[in-house]
């Protein structure tokens, strides 16, 4: 247990950050296709206590809960998936994590009958949507907050994925793909849920056209359309709508980073520096800080707008 002590700091940045932890409304019914299986799905986002995080259950099998937990982590080439020590698998979770972390959705219980969640239009704004439908119930626990305190890295090919201290949660993304309407992009941005829902829930899920069967050989993409998936041409884009950010891929890139993220299991106060990364890094980033309790301390945030240390 950390000694309790008061830390100063920005009120006027402080304040945007809630006290106390929240769930959903009412319950929330969604269907829809798995991206990489394409098998269909039933999804039922249920209202939770405090202090329960988010829980998967598999309706089809034993109901057996999965709490959305770095410890859980199975798979994370083109999606990070969640495996159960029964053997239960939750496969592409990034999505419905990404909005309930930018959300501010401390607790659900997520039911489904399949072993992946519905891609949906490859976006997180429909799940946006249903959650603003149904709004959110403040409960009386206060949330606690990771609070980076150093900073924390983790590199591997060129690939580097940080965070810095901070008395709020920011990102700094940058990609590279090699391609005319893509290339060198990048984002900065302090996600609140007004900035999650506008400038990262809307960016699609992506694909370039040269690689397609290759993934497909791979058992991957079997319920991709460009219905739910921007894919990419050698010159162009082939959905007859085009791209909804010049930056989408960037800002795709910034909303799975953020569902991964999501596995640390509390709200992170710190700076994210993401230099082409992807699944693998999020989760090694994860795994190193919660490996070392030093890099962070619990905090909640009292009445008085300034930070206090709490237990874990």
């Amino acid at each position: 247990m950390k000694r309790s002590q008061q830390i100063r700091g920005n009120a006027v940045r402080i304040s945007v950050l809630t006290q106390f932890e929240t769930t959903i409304r009412r319950p929330l019914d969604v269907t829809g296709i798995g991206l990489h299986h394409g098998a269909p799905v039933q999804m039922r986002i249920l209202p939770a206590p405090p202090d329960t995080g988010i829980v998967f259950v598999r309706t089809d099998l034993d109901n057996t809960p999965i709490r959305a937990s770095w410890e859980y982590v199975k798979r994370v080439s083109y999606a990070t998936s969640l495996m159960h020590p029964k053997g239960i698998l939750i496969s592409t979770t990034e999505h419905l994590l990404s909005v309930f972390y930018g959300m501010g959705v401390d607790n659900a219980f997520v039911e489904l009958d399949s072993l992946e969640l519905p891609i949906l239009d490859g976006s997180s704004l429909p799940f946006v949507e249903l959650i603003r439908s149904v709004g959110l119930q403040t409960s009386r626990r206060q949330r606690r907050y990771m609070r980076i305190v150093r900073p924390i890295s983790v590199e591997k090919n060129g690939k580097v994925v940080s965070i810095l201290p901070s008395d709020t949660f920011g990102l700094r993304c940058h990609n590279f793909f090699d391609h005319p309407m893509v290339g060198e992009q990048s984002l900065e941005l302090e996600v609140t849920p007004e900035s999650y829902a506008t400038e990262i829930a809307p960016a699609r899920t992506f694909g370039f056209e040269y690689e397609l069967d290759q993934m497909r050989d791979q058992g991957l993409i079997r319920g991709a359309t460009l219905d739910n998936a921007v894919c990419f041409t050698r010159t162009g884009v082939a959905n007859e709508g085009g791209l909804r950010f010049p930056d989408e891929c960037c800002r795709h890139k910034a909303l799975d980073l953020i569902g991964d993220l999501a596995l640390l299991g509390r709200p992170l106060l710190g700076t994210v520096v993401a230099h082409k990364a992807g699944h693998a890094m999020h989760v090694a980033l994860v795994n190193e800080l919660m490996g070392d309790p030093s890099y962070y301390e619990i905090v909640t945030i009292p009445a008085t707008s300034s930070l206090r240390r709490a237990s874990a």
